[in-house]
């Protein structure tokens, strides 16, 4: 079954196999060209953590290092086991670099006791005071004292968790790092990866944590987590996460309150000390390293981190080159494979060779070996009508933020309502009939969740839609979106969805990647959503109570876009409570649903509010 299959190859797991494939032409060059040393590299607390060196056999000449420091695994073990590729992308191996692959602390066959997200400290001091910046840099510091022909000069890359590796290699300050690439990169763990606005995103979390606790302890190993099959035979994710019940039950039924980092997040699902300590956004100063952060619009894992990220570097380090890719990908897409649709719809051409060869290669080729660049700040690829973009400064300076507002009768218009009278849209909300996420069949977050067809969703009672005319010139939305809902519950506590979307007109033909029980004359393609747990709408360390039938301010993020919904289209909104199993059910009871019973869950009637009094709309920025 497909239950890990989209997700380890998101979090690009393993090897390099999971990113690009084995070509066999790449197979043979690296056997050919360089050879593997393995190293127990000596941190300062006197942890050794273990280090694949993969050396040019070319002696003539000095390189510089390209190093990936992964919870993920360097292997294959062993001198005589090579990777299949080498670096981010092949132009990398060669051209000449010397390879550094590191299992970081507490992974694989590093010694330590892994934490997620280790907390950065802003002060060291003693030699315990250890952290991923102090392992990289220690990490550096014996590389270049002790593997031969290096140039001095070390460049970082990592996809996902190996990207935040990347941001807290920065945080090492090592002068001999010169150039480093968070991509994807994980910046806060309670925001990106497993909480969304207090939100718990089940569907991507059940089934990753049990294969990637292959170790919890201070034992080295090489043995892989076990692959855990809940419901063998059957693609049914929400029939199967309905039969399982509440959060509870995944230790009740299934883990066995075996899994610490499982359990590390079922005991904190408010944003309190433990995950504002693995925040890493705060520690992103004092950066003299040349940085470029890379994302893709679709990605559904840490699409916040890659925006993130680049955003306080720029702001907290204006002195230091700092660039931003953005494309239309998935998580991590751009590493392998054309990056030219994504589900049903197409881009229009191949995305990711571009920024393999445009953008990363020349981004560490002049940092490293001193070659020509010509990369603006920030090249950003523009969704609805595909084309790269690139600006100075993101998001661009000429958007400006105007109000789409919710109306009475479905509509949505930059037009303020102006009637005084009270108006509202209401449903029932019922956490044992949620609304499915996609309209097929699966156990897995599917990639392309993040741009498919929504009109089955429009049909159901449960989800309020919004949309405009039909749009008589192009609209451009480049920035982040806010959602400011007015809302009122019968219940204590309510999840809010919310769903931006792109409608084509009736007149849209299909594309050479639309399915075949698909029609684009009408396709509902969503462009951005994020989920927001009610209760945290005061903040989200602050959770408090909705009060029955209180008109309340429900405001939330739904991060960046750069799409142009084209004339003849129109812009819809859709409002739901349930987004099932992508989130886990709300009780809609002011309680910790990771504690609650199977009978916990109630109905609930929810309001938003359409008048001049009470206004719902999205904060957008025109460009």
């Amino acid at each position: 079954m497909k239950f890990f299959s989209s997700l380890i190859l998101a979090m690009v797991v393993l090897s390099a196999f999971a990113q690009r494939g084995a070509n066999p032409a790449d197979v043979a060059y690296v056997k050919e060209h360089y050879t593997k040393h393995e190293y127990q590299i000596p941190m300062r607390d006197g942890k050794k953590l273990f280090t694949s060196v993969y050396v040019p056999k070319d002696g003539s000449k000095k390189y510089p290092f390209m190093m990936d420091r992964t919870c993920y695994s360097v292997a294959p073990y062993g001198a005589e086991a090579y990777k299949p590729s080498l670096g981010p992308n092949p132009d990398f191996m060669k051209d000449g670099y010397i390879f550094v692959y590191q299992d970081v602390r507490g992974r694989w066959m590093s010694e330590g006791i892994y934490e997620e997200m280790t907390p950065e400290l802003e002060v060291h001091k003693t030699n315990k005071d250890v952290d991923e910046g102090t392992d990289t840099y220690d990490t550096i510091d014996w590389l270049l004292k002790n593997v031969e022909n290096n140039n001095g000069k070390v460049g970082v890359w990592g996809i996902s968790y190996p990207g935040f590796y990347t941001t807290t290699a920065l945080l090492s300050r090592h002068p001999a790092l010169v150039a480093a690439s968070p991509q994807a990169p994980i910046a806060d763990l309670w925001r990106d990866d497993a909480w969304h606005n207090g939100a718990f995103f089940l569907a991507a979390n059940f089934g990753f944590y049990p294969g990637f606790t292959n170790r919890q302890d201070d034992k080295p190993t090489q043995r892989r987590g076990a692959r855990f099959d809940p419901n063998p035979g059957s693609e049914d994710g929400y029939d199967f996460f309905l039969k399982m019940g509440s959060m509870r039950n995944t230790n009740v039924k299934y883990f066995k309150d075996t899994i610490r980092l499982w359990n590390e997040m079922m005991d904190h699902p408010d944003y309190d000390q433990h995950w504002k300590d693995r925040n890493v956004l705060p520690h992103l100063h004092d950066i003299k390293t040349a940085t470029l952060v890379t994302g893709g619009w679709y990605d559904a894992e840490d699409l916040y981190g890659a925006i993130n990220t680049y955003k306080v570097l720029a702001a907290k380090n204006p002195n230091t080159p700092m660039y931003f890719a953005m494309g239309p990908w998935v998580h991590g897409g751009w590493a392998r494979g054309a990056g030219d649709h994504l589900g049903d719809v197409d881009f229009g051409g191949e995305t990711a060779p571009y920024y393999r060869e445009k953008i990363e290669f020349a981004f560490f080729s002049h940092y490293l070996k001193g070659t020509p660049l010509d990369l603006p700040k920030v090249s950003t690829f523009q969704t609805g009508v595909n084309q790269w973009k690139t600006y100075n400064v993101w998001p661009p300076a000429g958007a400006k933020e105007k109000n789409l507002y919710f109306l009475p009768g479905g509509k949505l218009s930059f037009t303020a309502p102006v009637a005084t009278k009270e108006s509202f849209n209401e449903f029932v909300s019922d956490p044992n009939k949620p609304v499915p996420y996609y309209a097929k069949k699966t156990m897995d977050m599917e990639r392309d969740y993040m741009t498919a067809d929504q009109r089955f969703a429009a049909a159901m009672p449960e989800v309020l839609t919004y949309q405009t005319d039909v749009l008589t010139r192009d609209v451009t939305l480049a920035g982040n979106i806010w959602a400011n809902l007015k809302v009122s519950t019968t219940g204590t506590d309510a999840d809010w969805v919310v769903k931006v979307i792109d409608v084509y007109p009736d007149t849209a033909s299909n594309n050479k990647f639309t399915a075949k029980d698909v029609k684009m004359a009408g396709y509902q393609q969503m462009v951005r959503s994020e989920s927001m747990r009610g209760k945290y709408r005061t903040g989200f360390d602050k959770p408090s109570a909705f009060v029955l039938g209180k008109v309340s301010p429900v405001n939330f993020e739904l991060q960046d876009v750069l799409h142009t919904f084209k004339k003849g289209h129109r812009i819809m909104v859709q409002v739901q409570s349930t987004w099932f199993p992508l989130i886990d059910r709300n009780t809609q009871q002011f309680q910790d649903i990771m504690k609650a019973k199977d009978t916990d869950f109630k109905k609930a009637t929810h309001r938003v509010y359409t008048s001049k009094i009470n206004p719902s709309f999205l904060k957008v920025r025109v460009l």
